[in-house]
């Protein structure tokens, strides 16, 4: 009997050449998740355009508190309008840096700005490069998940057998995964629906085709297990906004491809969304 995989692509609204990829592999059913960066200034004309496939996908708000502009004042953690690297911002949660009020107001400004364009709440939330899962940041994530009934959040969580037996950015999978056990835990006390497996994590390096990676996330079955995928078209917006560019191309080829579709077949998975799991 097949088992249901939740595939979902990060940064839509990035650039138009993200969303582009992302629509084209949602009407294509082998997507059926994906999280919006609010802040970007494609969001409004790339949610219109997402729109009339929100009844095949969850769509979610992809909190982003790095390296872009936030949508207000923080002039804490954002003196100059424009918010921290990941490692900065990794300091600051852990050493009391944050100011929680601040926080707290930027959360609620993208999900208000998602709501804004999209004419209706998120489905879910998680986080750019996996914020939501600090400290200060969780809480208010937490917060505006209990003003948003039925949404989920996205857990990172992985039993950590799995990760060794799946052998992909061991080091990088773990960290990430340990770092959202309080998250994990207030959320499932607080009834707020999760997933139960996180898979996707690697170093987009390219060195491993990524056909063999999605092979090794699809392994093995899981209730409600979830799989981070990024793939896009290049453009000039997307470069000059991440460094992550390339190898978007390459996840896109292989996710609309013959291959892909033979490999679900294999694994005998289904994609399918949250409340399908």
């Amino acid at each position: 009997m097949p088992h249901t995989v939740i595939l979902c692509a990060d940064d839509y609204g990035l650039s138009p050449g993200v969303g582009a990829a992302i629509r084209d592999l949602i009407g294509r059913g082998r997507l059926t998740a994906t999280s919006c960066m609010t802040v970007c200034r494609f969001w409004p004309e790339e949610a219109l355009k997402l729109k009339p496939l929100a009844e095949r996908a969850d769509v979610g708000l992809h909190l982003t508190l790095t390296d872009q502009a936030p949508l207000g004042p923080m002039p804490r953690l954002a003196p100059q309008g424009r918010l921290p690297p990941l490692g900065t911002l990794m300091r600051l949660a852990y050493t009391g840096g944050l100011d929680a009020r601040e926080i707290a107001a930027e959360v609620d400004r993208q999900v208000v700005a998602f709501a804004d364009a999209f004419g209706a709440p998120p489905a879910y939330i998680d986080g750019h490069q996996h914020v939501h899962q600090l400290p200060v940041v969780r809480d208010a994530v937490l917060a505006a998940l209990a003003r948003l009934p039925g949404a989920y959040v996205r857990l990172c969580r992985e039993p950590r057998l799995a990760v060794l037996r799946r052998g992909v950015a061991v080091a990088k999978t773990l960290l990430i995964a340990e770092l959202g056990g309080p998250l994990a835990a207030r959320a499932r006390a607080a009834g707020i629906p999760v997933n139960s497996s996180f898979r996707g994590v690697y170093d987009f390096s390219g060195r491993v085709p990524f056909g063999d990676l999605m092979a090794r996330f699809l392994e093995p079955p899981a209730e409600r297990a979830l799989v981070m995928v990024h793939p896009g078209i290049p453009d000039e917006a997307l470069r000059a906004a991440d460094p992550l560019v390339d190898q978007r191309a390459v996840e896109y080829e292989h996710l609309k491809g013959d291959a892909f579709a033979a490999l679900l077949a294999d694994k005998g998975v289904r994609l399918g969304r949250f409340a399908d799991a």
